[in-house]
């Protein structure tokens, strides 16, 4: 009998910890997706020990490093040869010079790589110097991987004109919904009204602009919820002491299920200095929770499409993102509807490209 089994039996991915963030929950999401949909999937984690742990889907094999440090995923090649996956999936910026370590090691034997984009490719924020290291890098990336996703139309264009690559080589499909995690433990919330803030203390999200928002809105009764963790807690718990917030900024760590917070919350904001398709956007306008946002990404524009869903405002413009946090705060403001996202399933979208290039490699 021919043998019926998806051209892409076997789905190797990897991720550095999973101490928090978006790249590596959407991973565990969509391993989670390709499993129940009767592929093996091998996840190698440098540490598996985090705040994510306990979303590890119970149908996915994980190989263990030994170690969080990035340096440990150069341990790949050894791994990929003795599990002869079908398909690498990268899954997002940060790794792709451990896709290009597993490509030069493995030549040949190499199985065709697929590599998601997570962060924006333009970074007018960079020094002249890492701005023009940083394109040339994006430049070599056609050289390793072979299919390129980007989570939105946008930043579709923004890869093939950052990257070079034909748009033959580039996908669309975007990150697999966030759904409720049955048995979490739901996050503190302030006792009145509230911006949050989901995502990792760390310097790309420029939680400082948030917080010192806080004293000039108009209303000083509203407090900042901040779900998440990072090497920015220090600093950032230094500035609500400078500036007389300590009663109205929770900074409590990483939620394991932010979406109640979501839903409770007046509004979302995120003040990142650049983004890819930031998630907690998705998921506020899912809630029908309006959003302020930072000019981060392209794919701002395309989840903000509408002045009733939020408000879009330059990065470094302290004025436009508190005129615009104030906005949302009047009294009476209706919230937006919720959003439903259309579109093919994104699990079996990803599993139709690892299928083909499966085919196209010979495998």
């Amino acid at each position: 009998m021919p043998d019926s089994s998806p051209p892409a039996r076997h789905i190797l991915s990897f991720a550095q910890t999973l101490k928090g963030g978006g790249v590596e929950r959407a991973l565990l999401r969509m391993a989670d997706g390709w499993a129940r949909a009767g592929r093996q999937v091998t996840l190698v984690i440098g540490d598996p020990q985090g705040a994510l742990a306990h979303e590890l889907p119970a149908g996915v094999a994980v190989r263990t490093l030994g170690s969080g440090s990035y340096r440990a995923l150069f341990g790949l090649p050894a791994i990929v040869r003795a599990t002869a996956p079908d398909i690498i999936f990268c899954p997002g910026n940060h790794y792709s010079a451990a896709a290009w370590w597993l490509r030069r090691r493995l030549g040949a034997g190499c199985p065709p790589l697929v590599g998601k984009i997570s962060n924006a490719l333009v970074r007018p924020d960079l020094p002249r110097g890492a701005g023009a290291a940083y394109r040339g890098w994006l430049r070599m990336h056609p050289g390793f991987l072979d299919r390129v996703v980007a989570m939105t139309p946008a930043m579709a264009v923004e890869a093939v004109e950052a990257m070079a690559l034909p748009p033959a080589r580039v996908a669309v499909i975007p990150n697999p919904p966030a759904l409720p995690i049955r048995g979490a433990a739901p996050p503190p919330l302030p006792d009145g009204r509230f911006i949050l803030g989901v995502g990792r203390l760390a310097p790309q999200k420029r939680w400082d602009r948030l917080i010192a928002a806080l004293p000039r809105l108009a209303d000083p009764s509203v407090s900042l919820l901040i779900l998440g963790e990072g090497d920015e807690r220090s600093a950032l718990e230094r500035l609500v002491a400078r500036l007389g917030l300590a009663d109205r900024v929770m900074m409590p760590g990483h939620a394991p299920d932010p979406l109640p917070a979501i839903a409770r919350a007046d509004l979302v904001a995120l003040t990142s200095e650049f983004e890819g398709v930031p998630g907690v956007v998705r998921e506020a306008l899912a809630a029908g929770t309006p959003v302020v946002a930072t000019d981060s990404s392209v794919a701002i524009h395309e989840l903000i499409d509408t002045p009733d869903r939020g408000s879009v405002v330059e990065p470094g413009d302290r004025a436009a993102l508190v005129a615009a946090l104030n906005h949302w705060l009047a009294p009476g403001r209706p919230r937006p509807a919720p959003l439903v996202e259309q579109g093919p399933d994104p699990i079996a979208a990803y599993l139709a490209l690892f299928d083909t290039l499966a085919v196209q490699s010979g495998r």
